[in-house]
């Protein structure tokens, strides 16, 4: 043994003199040492391969075939054209520029990954206004010329349709603008009556088109130069309209037929608790006459209505008949999303929603969820959070409401974790195409804005950025049109296997299921599935079939053992 060693050492030493030696043609022994070193650092640079990003551990997963179902299940982009892309350099948004971006919403082809995938457009009004939001209008037949033409929106459609996107345009029906025509003749009209005469509506029928009274109250404005009252809820300038006026409604009538006519697909419902402030029978009335006449035009015509109030009062509006109302329970920074991820747990999200499936259907068997998480009116969701995991919440909180059973609705921006609170205007920026305001298509925003200094990059950043909100939400809308469960399934908790940090829910679809398993806390969970069964399978045979990672570490499923890392969500079949 000392022999061998004492040979091994001896050769060591004449290979270690060699080596000296050879650095006598044309390299210097220092030369040698920089040479090593450089090989050193080399193969360690090649060993440290950079971590993968959490789009590159999703898209590993979730390769599943996309199976979007034509139907009035969507996925809709929320649009405020004023702020959205600007085509001719004058500030403002168009129905141009929008057009030439729809490929960003949706290019038509499922099988690319460009697109967000959204397949249904809402349209904030786009008829003329006197106002930057245009919700008061005047003239229901037209598009505002800070818009374009109809021309223009003609165009729009086409593109849209070729594309498989469905667009509904806001239509506002309890108030029109004090300068639209039927007001502006009632106006006249009382003016010129005589004092202490009744008005005919024989004479002027617009007289009737509104709520005038000669006794004032709460939201009534006095009619300048009469002692006439006319009821604005809203603004002195958003006269409400009687909806109880037959002739009206034959307006109204025509005003849905010249928008079918121009292609489009559905109508959201401005304010329709509003229609009769306090009366939940008299605005179900006329969402049913509504409901009815439209659907007897066009009967997969999609209508949604706004009635913001809680889910107990909402629900009521679907014996209307209309598919959907939103669901605000879930919304905003004081809803069922926000405060299960600031201090709720995660299984009374599940709870809640098995408690719009048992609260609505009591009303309309053939409802048509339409959850949202937050719009034009609210503040947007980048700003609930704060802290370490604040991003990772922003995100979640994305996952939390697209994959809500029924339509759900995207507001634009909410993609890039945009920003805006405070005055209406600040939630209404222009969309972040750029961090340069000055770039090309980039709108000025209302004017009356403030500054809104932006939390997270722009589109230009975050499309090169794997591990952004802009990849998160794309692949999260990409499960939603692979997997028809997702939109159209029933839910039932799975209450054994959840708890404060995890929710297990199953979504069941003509004899499919699912299950989409939930990691609200900023920890790794474990959750057993070993008693779980889905389509015949139980725990050990079910698989992974679709992830949403807010960090870079995936889920694994291990003999029916599911380890989730922080806020992140998982598709098992």
């Amino acid at each position: 043994m000392v022999r061998k060693m004492k040979k091994k050492i001896l050769a060591g030493i004449l290979a270690g003199m060699l080596t000296i030696s050879s650095t006598g043609c044309g390299q210097s022994a220092g030369e040698t040492a920089d040479t090593v070193e450089s090989t050193e650092n080399t193969e360690n640079t090649e060993t440290e391969s950079p971590a993968e990003t959490a789009a590159e551990l999703m898209a590993k997963v979730n390769g599943k075939e996309s199976n979007v179902i034509d139907d009035n299940y969507r996925t809709w982009y929320e649009v405020f054209v004023y702020s959205f892309y600007d085509s001719d350099g004058d500030g403002v948004g168009d129905l141009k520029g929008l057009t030439e971006n729809l490929d960003y919403i949706n290019d038509g082809d499922d099988s690319t990954d460009s697109d967000l995938g959204c397949n249904g457009i809402w349209l904030m009004p786009i008829m003329p206004s006197t106002t930057y939001h245009k919700y008061d209008v005047t003239d229901y037949c037209d598009i505002d010329e800070e818009y374009g033409s109809l021309e223009d929106f003609k165009v729009f459609m086409e593109e849209c349709h070729n594309r498989g996107i469905h667009v509904i345009i806001d239509l506002v029906m309890n108030h029109s603008s004090s300068k639209h025509e039927w007001f502006l003749s009632a106006a006249d009209y009382l003016k010129g009556l005589p004092e202490g005469e009744e008005p005919d509506t024989e004479v002027c029928p617009y007289v009737d088109y509104y709520h005038f009274s000669k006794e004032g109250g709460n939201g009534y404005q006095l009619l300048d130069g009469t002692d006439w009252y006319y009821e604005c809820q809203f603004w002195s300038e958003m006269p409400d309209l009687n909806l109880e006026n037959e002739a009206l409604r034959s307006e109204f009538e025509e005003i849905v037929d010249f928008w079918l006519n121009l292609g489009v697909d559905g109508f959201r419902l401005d304010a329709a608790k509003e229609y009769y402030s306090g009366s939940v029978d008299a605005n179900v009335e006329v969402l049913s006459w509504f409901s009815d006449m439209v659907k007897g035009k066009k009967e997969d015509a999609y209508i949604v209505a706004e009635v913001w109030n809680d889910m107990e009062t909402y629900a009521k509006y679907y014996a209307g008949g209309i598919d959907s109302c939103f669901d605000f329970d879930f919304a905003d920074s004081t809803g069922i999303i926000a405060t299960t991820l600031k201090d709720g747990s995660a299984i009374s999200y599940g709870k809640e929603l098995e408690r719009v499936q048992e609260t609505i259907s009591s009303y309309n068997q053939n409802y048509i969820d339409a959850p949202f998480y937050t719009n034009h009116d609210m503040a947007r969701g980048a700003g609930y959070y704060s802290g370490d995991y604040s991003e990772n919440q922003t995100k979640i909180a994305q996952a939390m409401n697209l994959l809500m059973s029924g339509s759900a609705f995207l507001y634009y921006g909410e993609e890039l974790g945009m920003k805006g609170s405070g005055k209406d205007e600040n939630k209404r920026a222009p969309m972040y195409w750029s961090e340069d305001a000055s770039a090309e298509g980039m709108c000025h925003g209302p004017l009356d804005m403030d500054t809104v200094k932006m939390k997270y990059g722009s589109l230009e950043t975050q499309r090169t950025d794997g591990d952004s909100i802009y990849e998160f939400v794309k692949e999260t809308i990409k499960l939603r049109n692979t997997y028809p469960e997702i939109a159209r399934g029933e839910v039932s908790l799975e209450e054994s296997l959840s708890d404060d940090n995890v929710c297990v829910i199953r979504k069941t679809y003509e004899e499919s299921e699912i299950s989409l398993i939930y990691n609200l806390s900023e920890s790794e969970q474990t959750v057993d599935v070993s008693g779980l069964t889905l389509n015949g399978r139980t725990g050990a045979d079910l698989r992974v079939s679709g992830e949403l990672l807010t960090g870079n570490t995936g889920a694994e499923l291990e003999n029916a053992s599911l380890t989730m890392p922080a806020y992140s969500v998982v598709v098992l079949e």
